[in-house]
């Protein structure tokens, strides 16, 4: 091999190299602008006067995020998500965005789901299954 052919690879090599590190400087920033949410399928949104909550299934697994209908002001926000025969998951402060992700392992247990933003809530009043 000559020295041309040699210096063509590490040209191409160093090339591959700097994207990769560009791309994980770009990486995180990007990964910290997008809100961090459920997994898995949407399967039921309730809505309410002030925003709304939004219901994730994964598996045995149900998550729950709160979300106001006009973004971008901190406001008191609430979501919780209580599996039968536990204590409630609860993620309650002042939000901007949303208030959660909560996730429980539900297997075939009935769940009692609330959600706030300001004034607005919404209560499933009394026990669902999903």
């Amino acid at each position: 091999m000559d020295s041309g052919a040699i210096r063509r690879r590490l040209a191409a090599l160093l090339a591959v190299l700097t994207a990769a590190g560009l791309l994980a400087i770009a990486a995180p920033g990007e990964a910290q602008a997008a809100p961090t949410s459920c997994s898995g399928r949407k399967i039921r949104t309730f809505s309410f006067s002030t925003g709304s909550v939004k219901l994730y299934k994964s598996g045995n697994y149900l998550c729950a995020v709160t979300v106001p209908r006009r973004a971008g002001t901190e406001r008191p926000m609430m979501v919780s998500l209580q599996v039968r025969g536990f204590e409630p998951l609860v993620d309650k402060g002042q939000f901007a965005h949303r208030a959660g992700p909560v996730r429980a392992y539900v297997g075939h247990r009935k769940v009692w789901i609330k959600g706030s933003v300001g004034r607005g809530s919404y209560d499933s009043d009394g026990w669902k299954r999903f």
